[in-house]
């Protein structure tokens, strides 16, 4: 506990320090990303201190393509993250680790076309950076020039990922941390388990999570620890906490897109659900009502009807267009052009 005292000291000085370099930076200075391009627009790190400093809620949810991101942009979102978690509720994986760096550029370049409102964030995929400095700082040059994001994300509190996250702040990226269930480590904990359930492990989530700020992170998720670990952990940070089934004591919350919204409601998908989310629709309920009525249209011939079929052919088109398809030996066409223009027009 002695040390959990210690590092939070030296983390309020650093905070200091990095919060006193700030005061010089002219106010619509855009900090990061190459997305940000309306200063009095875009949500800014900036934003996020002030709403942090008066308490107020920060809200984030996780999106991974052009319709979600517009979404969440007229919603006025504050972050949006492109997370990693598109392996498993895009791509139908059963873990995050699969999805590549490609891949998730594609889904960043995708939300980065639709949100022009919230700080875009950008998850490091697992892989891009575990294996040095260099190689986590290029990744996440990566996710900002070509992915378009304005931050990136990184999980876990090992001392090479604290390495990591602190030379991709150096070199002028933001970055947001991740611990308690850290996904990408779902090896070493032996699936997707929550964390902070005992002395130890609480400790450790907060000790990590000032870690990560030491690192200079601008904000740390806590995912699926216990309420009282993660108010511990908003209590000793100087920086946002982002809860995500943390219960309600973190500086915001985070959920993803297609949870809260239920979109997947088949059994069979009910894996990607997790049982912290709450639903504050039942989309997928929807989507299956019109997707069986379609079916039944169109097995029954009534879609598409006249009201659908706006593309027209004059009567005397059609004959001379009948009539060239008989000089070309197509009897069975000329006729069937025919015989569409008679329906159409008793339709």
């Amino acid at each position: 506990m002695a040390s959990l005292l210690r590092a939070r000291n030296a983390s309020r000085g650093s905070m200091a320090s990095l919060l006193r370099s700030f005061s010089n930076v002219p106010e619509n200075t855009v900090y990061s990303g190459p997305t940000a391009q309306t200063p009095n627009k875009r949500v800014t790190l900036r934003h996020l201190r002030e709403k942090h400093k008066s308490s107020q809620p920060i809200t984030m949810v996780t999106a991974y393509d052009y319709p979600a991101a517009v979404h969440l942009d007229t919603a006025a979102v504050d972050i949006c993250l492109v997370g990693d978690s598109a392996a498993m509720v895009v791509h139908g994986h059963d873990t995050t680790l699969p999805i590549t760096l490609d891949e998730m550029l594609v889904h960043c370049r995708a939300v980065a076309r639709g949100a022009k409102t919230p700080l875009l964030v950008g998850d490091l995929p697992f892989g891009t950076y575990e294996s040095d400095p260099n190689q986590a700082v290029d990744t996440a040059v990566r996710i900002l020039k070509e992915g378009g994001m304005d931050a990136i994300k990184l999980e876990g509190g090992s001392p090479s990922r604290i390495v990591a996250a602190k030379a991709i702040v150096e070199a002028g990226i933001a970055v947001m941390g991740h611990v308690g269930l850290t996904p990408q480590a779902i090896s070493v904990l032996g699936g997707f388990r929550p964390q902070g359930r005992n002395v130890a492990s609480a400790v450790k989530v907060v000790e990590t999570a000032l870690a990560l700020q030491e690192a200079g992170c601008f904000s740390v998720v806590l995912e699926c620890v216990p309420p009282p670990v993660a108010a511990a952990a908003t209590a000793a940070l100087q920086i946002p906490t982002i809860g995500i089934g943390a219960g309600p004591f973190c500086s915001g919350q985070v959920l993803v897109y297609h949870d809260l919204l239920g979109m997947l409601q088949h059994p069979h998908h009910a894996k990607v659900t997790p049982k912290f989310c709450k639903q504050y629709a039942r989309v997928g309920d929807v989507i299956n009502k019109a997707l069986l009525e379609y079916k039944e249209d169109v097995t029954n011939g009534s879609f598409p009807d006249v009201h659908h079929s706006p593309y027209k052919i004059s009567k005397t088109d059609t004959d001379v267009f009948s009539s060239e398809l008989q000089k070309l030996g197509l009897d069975k066409a000329a006729s069937a052009a025919s015989e569409a223009v008679q329906k159409m027009d008793t339709a």
